[in-house]
């Protein structure tokens, strides 16, 4: 069996790749797309008209070419409506291309969400949860600063400077051009080959921060371990050691940046003399107007400071494709079991289990059951006992098909768990785990979730029959009662009932308890089993037991050694035998005395 580890990571994405992933969310909103364009067009021609007419006002107020000076009030008053259509139309843009933005971000979002919960738990075992957090959130934010500055700062300097050119280009000496084109191509140049080296100081970062991350995320997580050995400073020190390595990928990359900033800003300024020592030559030539130098300069600053600010656009738009690379490699990993072409739901009628010589191993090198094989007629209750490690966990895991069987069939109702749907098959089943992990939520929500459109009263009753009622509404906040992150606000054995109760509350036509009153002391196990055995005496139930004497009344027991079934039948005639579990019960009658 092929587990995540083993499988050759993803290749690195190009930019243009992470692109292409992310243009069918915004081709959604293609109307909305076109109009921001438009408004974007108009406030940008608005914008490179404004000269003109500064220069037709400066022109007029020249005492050295006219004789009367009269106020230009009309070209004042259209300098001053360009500018606000100007303004107006790239608050449109904004407004107009918000649902774009925040659309494409929630569907991105959602789409990596759902494909996490669609991998298979090999991913999830071996997932580094505060890093995948932070991919997510950084590439989520990512998504936010590609569309707004790609679309509302690289779109509209390129039109302005295409723009700018032909109007330098059809007024003015062509060297007015020429000079405009190299700065602007130098600068580009100059950035992107800088910008593509520092990317590997910013993916560096990215990776030591989301390690550090991960970090920090486990240490609080096991807070109570951390405090149970007294090892508060030993934390702080690998996450210390995590941050000292991110702090020097971080002074790199500021290093670079400073680097890149006074290159771009050199080849800015020998742009910007050059035409002014050129303007300024042609008025004193009398070739050009003082209105002609206010319109070059207007020209320079108009072309040049959004220019620069290109510089930083494209070097956090590449920072941004570095960070949305991250998150949409997570979609690129498929999960190790997926659902045949064919796969049909499942067509559950008594909820019959047949295991037909089973083998499996999550390791090749290491097999866990060998051939297994054993029945659970529709309404039985069949328990499985060993030692640890014998397998007996691993055969739920199966029978919700977490795993992939390495041979054998397991058939439910007749119908083979690999031919059917997982989403079918995990509807029809509900466990009761050992290891009970609750939502950071309210104990109502716990509960419910078994059933999430459940009413209050289902919710109640399910409570009782799990025991669990009368210490919720003995509690201050009754139902609403938050039980912490993982449920840690609760004891084991409450934790165990709510997941009895939840389990109660979905009411399936399978029922595994794993272990399922491990937390419990005697009086309430005994209250448990008792409700236990009356929620189970119509359904297909599988018990995976280490207390024996919870599974006394089962129709079968099968008892586990290193991954075979060495021994079968029930209570008595196990006793009879003088088996390994005469000796497991013997064991446990001595240590219960």
């Amino acid at each position: 069996m092929r587990s995540f580890s083993e499988q050759s990571p993803p290749g690195p994405r190009n930019d243009w790749q992470t692109i292409r992933t992310l243009l069918p969310y915004l081709w959604q909103f293609k109307r909305r797309v076109v109009a921001a364009l438009v408004c974007l067009v108009i406030a940008k021609v608005a914008l490179v008209a404004m000269p003109w007419l500064l220069k037709d006002v400066v022109d007029t107020l020249d005492a050295s070419r006219n004789e009367v000076l009269v106020l230009p009030l009309a070209l004042l008053l259209g300098y001053g409506a360009l500018r606000l259509l100007g303004a107006a139309f790239g608050e449109l843009r904004d407004a107009i291309f918000a649902k774009v933005t925040q659309s494409s971000i929630r569907s991105v979002a959602l789409k990596v969400f759902q494909h996490l919960h669609g991998l298979s738990l090999s991913f999830h075992l071996e997932r580094q949860t505060g890093g995948v957090s932070r991919d997510i959130e950084r590439g989520a934010r990512g998504i936010s600063f590609l569309l707004n500055f790609m679309v509302f700062n690289i779109l509209p300097t390129l039109l302005e400077i295409g723009l700018v050119t032909v109007i330098l280009f059809i007024n003015y000496d062509i060297w007015f051009s020429i000079i405009t084109l190299v700065c602007v191509a130098s600068y580009i140049a100059f950035s992107l080959i800088v910008t593509e080296w520092r990317m590997r100081f910013r993916r560096h970062m990215n990776e030591l921060d989301s390690k550090a991350n991960t970090r920090a995320i486990d240490s609080l997580l096991n807070y109570e371990t951390v405090k149970y050995f007294n090892n508060e400073a030993y934390e702080a020190q690998r996450y210390d050691a995590n941050l000292a390595k991110w702090e020097k990928a971080a002074v790199k990359n500021q290093t670079t940046l400073s680097a890149l900033n006074f290159g771009q800003g050199a080849i800015i300024a020998i742009g910007t003399t050059l035409l002014l020592i050129l303007a300024a030559d042609g008025v004193v030539k009398g070739e050009l107007t003082l209105g002609d130098l206010v319109l070059i300069n207007a020209y320079l600053l108009q072309l040049f400071m959004p220019l620069n600010f290109l510089g930083f656009v494209y070097r956090e738009i590449k920072h941004s494709l570095a960070d949305m690379e991250k998150m949409f490699s997570l979609l690129k990993k498929h999960p190790d079991i997926p659902d045949r072409p064919d796969a049909r739901p499942l067509q559950l009628r008594d909820g019959a289990i047949r295991f037909e010589k089973v083998s499996f191993g999550y390791d090749p090198k290491r097999q866990i059951l060998h051939e297994v094989d054993f029945e659970v007629p529709a309404g039985h209750k069949v328990a499985v006992v060993g030692h640890s490690g014998a397998g007996k966990s691993t055969l739920s895991r199966l029978l919700f098909r977490f795993y992939e069987i390495d041979s054998g069939h397991i058939y439910i109702d007749d119908q083979d768990v690999q031919s059917v749907t997982q989403s079918s098959i995990r509807k029809a089943i509900g466990i009761v785990p050992q290891d009970t992990v609750l939502f950071n939520d309210t104990v109502r929500y716990n509960i419910a979730y078994g059933r999430p459109d459940a009413s209050e009263e289902e919710i109640i009753h399910a409570a009782r029959l799990a025991h669990i009622h009368d210490f919720i509404v003995s509690t201050p906040e009754g139902y609403d009662t938050l039980v912490g992150e993982r449920g840690l606000k609760l004891s084991g054995g409450e934790k165990q009932r709510v997941a009895i109760a939840r389990t109660i509350l979905k009411d399936p036509k399978i029922l595994i308890f794993d272990e399922a009153t491990s937390a419990l002391d005697s009086k309430s196990e005994q209250a448990i089993l008792h409700e236990m055995r009356a929620v189970a005496a119509n359904h297909t139930t599988l018990v995976i037991a280490h207390r024996l004497s919870t599974i006394v009344d089962a129709d079968q027991i099968l008892v586990m050694d290193q991954g075979r079934i060495v021994e079968r039948g029930t209570h008595q005639s196990l006793l009879a035998a003088q088996g390994l579990y005469t000796r497991m019960w013997e064991l446990q009658q001595e240590e219960h005395h």
